[in-house]
């Protein structure tokens, strides 16, 4: 089977309705549906296209069976946001006017890309991930 891409990323926080207000005020993305104590979804991508973030309170299906020891079973991650060059730097004032540090630009030749990275209130690196030549134009 090959993957068709990313379905779903779902982190670990300590306060879902707090870390939901920092994903939708200051990351910008758009829920899917209502956030409650345990859960809440966000569309990662365009809505509707099965690319979404959820944020959890509590385990994960399976995490008693890690093969790491437990405290050390889950951690910080990191990912990007893919963010179109004409709304990169409106994205980056957003997070910064919301008191977030953020570090960059870090150009990435290798990439042809920009980023800019920050974290977010459980200590995950997010990252505005900005091609310098947009898919749609190739």
């Amino acid at each position: 089977m090959t993957s068709r891409g990313l379905s779903e990323i779902v982190l670990i926080v300590e306060d879902v309705r707090k870390a939901a207000d920092f994903y939708r005020d200051v990351v910008g993305l758009e829920p899917e549906g209502t956030f409650d104590d345990d859960w809440a979804w966000f569309w990662a991508g365009r809505p509707g296209l099965r690319q979404r973030l959820a944020l959890h309170k509590g385990t994960l299906m399976f995490e008693g069976q890690s093969p790491r020891p437990e405290g050390e079973r889950f951690g910080q991650v990191h990912f990007a946001f893919e963010v179109p060059r004409e709304e990169l730097q409106l994205d980056v004032d957003r997070v910064r006017g919301a008191g977030v540090d953020v570090f960059g630009p870090v150009e990435l030749e290798w990439m042809d890309a920009e980023s800019y990275y920050f974290y977010d209130l459980d200590g995950n690196l997010l990252e505005y991930w900005s091609p310098r030549v947009s898919p749609d134009a190739e």
